[in-house]
């Protein structure tokens, strides 16, 4: 079996010290406020999880009924809270994260049991070119979910917050950038849904612009 090759080690970010941080809005979660970035789910296990066809190399297009064919991939999505670092584990795409920290990532520590949770410095974000991704509270607790609307160009100014109560879930449209979830409690478990093929463009904030995401988690 071939050695698997990633881009680089999402568990252990190179992160410089001090970096600026970028302060993003908090909204709540609904219908009108999520228009462009995705939909709010409410019955996990009927609603449709858009998968992209896949791009035409040149001038001929790809035949109907083809190029959408991989179908998804789901399973638990885990995240929890050790001190001040955050950490998610995907069982459906078999993979790990170091998410970010809640105070300067070179001052935080896994082992702080008085750890303040009032942000997220968020290192990274990505989308998926190939579908959505479906997101939904098993334990019904409140969450926090970061986003930006689509495109190559996206800046730090273009993220918003959204906080959701726990009562729904969320599927981000194909193309829109996001982090994983964010708990608001010491750690949450989510049926997660996605595409199979499971292609990801990623962004460095740090590297790019300098700067880590400061997402708010208080309404």
């Amino acid at each position: 079996m071939p050695e698997q090759r990633k881009s680089f080690d999402y568990m252990n970010p190179v992160v410089a010290s001090n970096l600026p941080q970028v302060d993003i809005p908090l909204v709540h979660a609904n219908a009108e406020s999520l228009k462009g970035y995705g939909e709010l789910v409410s019955d996990y296990q009927n609603h449709i999880v858009e998968i992209v066809t896949w791009p035409a190399q040149g001038w001929r297009s790809i035949d109907v009924g083809t190029g959408d064919e991989g179908g998804h991939t789901d399973g638990i999505f885990k995240f929890w809270w050790e001190g001040d670092v955050l950490l998610g584990e995907n069982e459906s795409v078999n993979d790990s994260y170091l998410l970010g920290w809640s105070k300067e990532p070179s001052e935080a520590k896994r082992d702080n049991p008085k750890a303040q949770r009032d942000q997220l410095l968020m290192w990274h974000a990505n989308y998926h070119p190939d579908g959505a991704q479906l997101f939904y509270p098993l334990d019904g607790k409140p969450f926090v979910a970061a986003l930006a609307k689509p495109g190559d160009d996206m800046t730090p100014s273009d993220w918003v917050a959204f906080y959701f109560d726990g009562s729904a879930g969320v599927c981000i449209h194909p193309g829109v950038w996001h982090e994983a979830i964010i708990p608001l409690t010491e750690s949450a478990r989510f049926y997660d849904k996605q595409g199979k093929v499971h292609a990801r463009v990623s962004c460095n904030f740090g590297k790019e612009f300098g700067v880590l995401l400061s997402v708010p988690l208080h309404v």
